[in-house]
C-alpha cells in the first residue's frame, strides 16, 4: 500500500510538471489576425534589412514629422510622404536609384503635380516669319491640359527697322488675358522668357496658348521662334498660383475638390 502511494505521488508531479510546462508555451507572435496596432504619441514602426537597414519606417520622425518611408536595402530613397521641412506639407515623392526626385506633388500649390515637368503642345502658323503686319498675328498657338502649376516660354524674335511687339496670351473657358508684353528692339535678336503661375487655373483644365507678335511699323519683317514651353513645380509659396473661383469657394466650406 505505501508503495502504491508513492507510484500515485510520483505520478501526480509528473502530470503537474507537464502542465506548468505547457503553460509556457505561446503562439508565435507574428500575425495580428483581427484589430488593430496603433502607434501614437510618438514612436515608429521599422523593418530592417538583415544588414540593419531600414527599408520600410512609419510613424513620428526624429525631425518631428509624421509620414512613411521606403528606402532600397542598399539605403538609397525609393519613396517617402511627409518628409518635406521646407514647405511644412505632406509631399509624396518618388526617388531614381540614383537619388533624383521623379515624380511628386507640388510643395506649394496642393492641387498641381510638381515632377515630372510636362510639355506644352505649341505649333507653328504661316505668321511665324517675315509677318509685316502692325496688328498682332498669332506665330504660335496650342492647347491641352494643365499639370503643373508654373508656365515657361522662351523665344527669340528678330525685328526689323522700328522694332516691334510680342505677346503671350492665355485663353480658358471663353476668356482670354494677356500673360507677358515685350518690345523688341530694330534690327536685332530679342530673346525673352516668359515663367507663369497658373493663376485661376485648375489641374488638367484645358486652356489655349496663343505667342503673337506685330511690327512696330508696317511692312516691316517680323519672325518669332518659339525656343521651348513647359509647365514646372513652384519654387516659393510667392510661385503658388490663386486656385480657381470653383476651387476657392469649395476649399473655404471645407468640401474636397473633385476632378
Amino acid at each position: 500500500m505505501p508503495q502504491d502511494v508513492l507510484d500515485r505521488l510520483t505520478a501526480l508531479e509528473r502530470r503537474v510538471r507537464q502542465i506548468e510546462g505547457r503553460a509556457q508555451i505561446r503562439p508565435a507572435m507574428n500575425q495580428i489576425l483581427n484589430g488593430d496596432t496603433v502607434i501614437g504619441e510618438g514612436g515608429q514602426l521599422i523593418a530592417q534589412a538583415p544588414g540593419g537597414t531600414p527599408v520600410f519606417t512609419v510613424g513620428q520622425t526624429a525631425q518631428g514629422d509624421w509620414g512613411v518611408a521606403l528606402r532600397r536595402e542598399g539605403g538609397s530613397w525609393a519613396l517617402s510622404v511627409g518628409d518635406d521641412f521646407e514647405s511644412g506639407g505632406q509631399m509624396v515623392r518618388m526617388f531614381s536609384r540614383s537619388g533624383e526626385v521623379i515624380v511628386m506633388d507640388d510643395a506649394y500649390a496642393d492641387e498641381f503635380l510638381g515632377r515630372p515637368w510636362m510639355p506644352l503642345q505649341m505649333h507653328p502658323t504661316n505668321n511665324r516669319g517675315r509677318y509685316t503686319r502692325s496688328d498682332y498675328g498669332t506665330a504660335w498657338v496650342g492647347r491641352g491640359p494643365i499639370h503643373n502649376a508654373v508656365a515657361w516660354f522662351s523665344c527669340q524674335t528678330y525685328a526689323g527697322s522700328g522694332g516691334a511687339q510680342v505677346r503671350l496670351t492665355l485663353t480658358a473657358d471663353g476668356s482670354s488675358r494677356t500673360v507677358d508684353e515685350w518690345d523688341c528692339g530694330p534690327d536685332q535678336w530679342t530673346s525673352h522668357t516668359v515663367d507663369y503661375p497658373m493663376d485661376g487655373i485648375g489641374f488638367l483644365d484645358h486652356v489655349t496658348f496663343s505667342l503673337e507678335h506685330r511690327a512696330k511699323t508696317e511692312g516691316q519683317q517680323v519672325e518669332t521662334r518659339l525656343l521651348s514651353a513647359y509647365t514646372h513645380n513652384t519654387t516659393s509659396p510667392e510661385q503658388a498660383p490663386t486656385p480657381p473661383v470653383t476651387l476657392a469657394a469649395t476649399t473655404a466650406e471645407g468640401a474636397p475638390h473633385a476632378a
